[in-house]
């Protein structure tokens, strides 16, 4: 298993994941750490559970936008098939990108795991 030694938001932390996946949750450490800055940005002083809960309402908002982008995507793919079945057309559907999901996965989980951790007293 492999691990990596990250910081955040000034802290350092270490993050076990799977071998191979180092740079890769380097990369989402990097992402977690330009919401930091964003909400550093907005002023104000947050505790350090504070700030990891705006954080994580940043990212779920950015998933619900990524769901609700994925649901007309998927409206307008019906449509356009629908349309291609009554000209005589028929275009097979694209299949759906598993990197994306498998991603979605983590992130949703990671989500998850920051809000438990902010919710335990």
């Amino acid at each position: 298993m492999g691990q990596v030694n990250v910081r955040v938001n000034g802290y350092n932390h270490t993050i076990g994941c799977k071998d191979g996946e180092e740079e890769h949750v380097g990369d989402l450490v990097a992402h977690l750490e330009e919401k930091v800055r964003v909400i550093r940005s907005m002023g104000g002083q947050f505790s350090e559970s504070r700030m990891l809960l705006h954080v994580a309402l940043l990212f779920a908002d950015e998933a619900a936008d990524l769901r609700i982008d994925m649901a007309r995507l998927r409206s307008q793919g019906a449509a356009q098939a629908a349309a291609g079945q009554s000209a005589g057309l028929l275009a097979p559907p694209p299949e759906p990108d598993p990197r994306l999901a498998e991603r979605l996965s983590r992130i949703a989980e990671r989500i998850e795991n920051i809000t438990g951790m902010i919710e335990k007293p």
